[in-house]
């Protein structure tokens, strides 16, 4: 359905004429404009930067990822500043969506300036004033500078930083048995991007980032022997063992700060939970029950960490939570096969593993959402925002990445070779 509005624009004669004429008193220039305005349901209009055709498609399809209703069709006209805008602002208001984003770029001393705005449209109010950000003139850089800048129109328009600028890790595998080769890949939020940072003749287990997003350490498992955790800088170099240790050393998870790692081991017998620097060294026995301990995961404060235990029985794993300062355990997750419990980074949720599906209960163990059978006992990861998860499945055969919305957008999934496990996401860009 299409309205058609009839808009006057009382303009005041300009500052030279009244200069050319001090003696005539300046009338209203009564401008009739015919709009043929489509009715909108949309909450973002984003107009492609002037002099760009590279940063605008990526941020255009970040920002519709989101609940955020965004389009860049049917649009009046195609300002790309805001003293552009300013005269036909009542245009925009007639549509009756709330934000337009505008913006453009230029080049200086080779690399790329790109100046936008995000205008509060009932006001006509540029949120924050003008953005500016300068970027290397190489795709791997504006691609970045995109994912930043849909950060940044998210942030201003929701109150919420956005989750664009981080990276998605995981493990692919092709091949079983003595033939299997597993490569640990990491690609952009948008599933786009992907690169090889380690391959292995077997298998890659548990990938976790650093807090800086700079480094990860994960498992790894050659034929006929146990897996050993190793850390590795994303940028490239190789790869530092940090448990050379007998026994299964799995499920690495680094501090807050970085600097300390949490794994289980059974290299003194049973899986117990371990902490070490990331440096490496002597590790530091957590738990010494006579039960199995595994899957540690820090709290964002660092106070505390969550881990799965089969101490209520075999086959009952159940997530409970240790507290640093004061040596307590608790049980939080209700009876239920419960594995992999993961935070999000406020520490308000647990993804987690519940029998095979994926799904999302609260730091008290109360469940808040079920996502559904992934196949797959791997459990989702938040986004640093916590408003979106990753997590792994299988469709028609093959391994998918699915990125899904919490909170009212939509999913989407990305297809790989042979099976796609453990996906998760950067605590912080790059």
């Amino acid at each position: 359905m299409r309205i058609y509005k009839k808009l006057c624009l009382s303009l005041l004669a300009s500052t030279s004429s009244l200069l050319l004429a001090p003696s005539v008193i300046a009338a209203p220039v009564v401008l009739e404009l015919d709009y043929e305005i489509p009715v909108q349901q949309n909450q973002v209009a984003f107009v492609s930067f002037a002099g760009d055709s590279t940063l605008s498609p990526i941020i255009l399809n970040d920002l519709s990822k989101t609940e955020l209703t965004v389009t860049s069709q049917n649009l009046p006209q195609q300002p790309h500043s805001s003293s552009e805008l300013s005269g036909t602002l009542p245009v925009w208001q007639s549509m009756g969506i709330p934000y337009l984003v505008i913006g453009s770029t230029r080049s200086n001393r080779g690399k790329v300036v790109t100046d936008y705005e995000v205008i509060e449209v009932k006001t006509g109010r540029v949120i924050e004033g003008k953005q500016t950000l300068t970027a290397d003139n190489n795709n791997e850089s504006m691609r970045y500078a995109a994912h930043v800048i849909a950060d940044k129109v998210y942030e201003l328009i929701t109150g919420i930083p956005g989750d664009f600028s981080g990276r998605i890790a995981y493990i692919e595998e092709v091949g079983v048995g003595k033939d299997k080769v597993s490569r640990l890949k990491v690609m952009d939020a948008d599933g786009e991007n992907a690169k090889i940072i380690t391959e292995v003749a077997g298998s890659i287990f548990s990938p976790t980032w650093s807090p800086d997003g700079n480094r990860i350490a994960y498992s790894v498992q050659r034929d006929k022997s146990y897996p050993v955790i190793y850390i590795q800088n994303v940028s490239g170099g190789g790869a530092t063992v940090l448990t050379p240790f007998p026994g299964s050393n799995l499920s690495p998870s680094f501090s807050p700060d970085g600097s300390k790692i949490l794994f289980s081991s059974s290299f003194e017998g049973s899986a117990d939970i371990y902490e070490i620097s990331a440096s490496g060294g002597q590790p530091r026995r957590i738990t010494n029950w006579p039960s199995s301990e595994v899957q540690p995961s820090y709290a964002p404060d660092g106070k505390s960490f969550v881990f799965v235990s089969d101490r209520a029985g075999f086959n009952k794993p159940r997530i409970y939570r240790y507290e640093f300062g004061s040596g307590r355990t608790t049980q939080v997750s209700s009876n239920g096969y419960a594995t992999s419990p993961q935070f999000s980074s406020d520490g308000s949720q647990i993804a987690f593993l519940s029998g095979r599906s994926a799904a999302i209960m609260n730091n008290r163990g109360a469940i808040t959402a079920n996502l559904g059978n992934t196949g797959i006992d791997e459990a989702p990861s938040f986004s640093p925002n916590g408003k979106r998860v990753v997590y792994a499945s299988k469709q028609g055969g093959k391994g998918v990445l699915t990125i899904k919305s919490l909170n009212g957008g939509g999913a989407f999934g990305k297809s790989g070779q042979g099976t796609i496990r453990s996906p998760v996401w950067s605590s912080s860009p790059r």
